[in-house]
């Protein structure tokens, strides 16, 4: 067994956890996007389409559920980086790193998202 230390394994996993973040983000932006499309639609006509604009056509359920699982995966990312920590031996921890950070940055992030879902349901 080598006692010599790797901290490139704990900031691989970190790089990793923040590529889930960054991931998230984006499906949870493609998901406001394709919310506001039904209202945007709405707009564009003159017909009777107060269903999609008032937030309860396909296009808001579909977003919403992008939202959703866009946090999902972040608060799933950050939940497996917790695990892995765990496991890591405590010489392939850096000393200095400030590992609770980016779990934070995770946790707000995916809190964000559910409070934009919220928003859009009862938009």
């Amino acid at each position: 067994m080598s006692t010599m230390s790797d901290p490139r394994v704990f900031f691989a996993a970190e790089r990793t956890l923040l590529a889930w973040i960054r991931t998230g983000l984006t499906v949870m932006g493609l998901g406001f996007v394709v919310a506001r499309f039904g209202l945007f639609l709405a707009l564009l006509s003159a017909g009777p389409a107060r269903a999609v604009a008032s937030g309860h056509g396909p296009s808001s359920v579909l977003g919403i559920l992008l939202v959703l699982v866009g946090a999902g995966a972040i608060l799933g990312a950050a939940a497996n980086y917790r695990h892995f920590l765990r496991s890591l031996p405590a010489m392939d921890r850096p000393p200095a790193a400030l590992r609770s950070l980016t779990l934070l940055v995770a946790g707000m992030v995916a809190a964000i998202g559910l409070v934009l879902a919220a928003y859009l349901a009862v938009s």
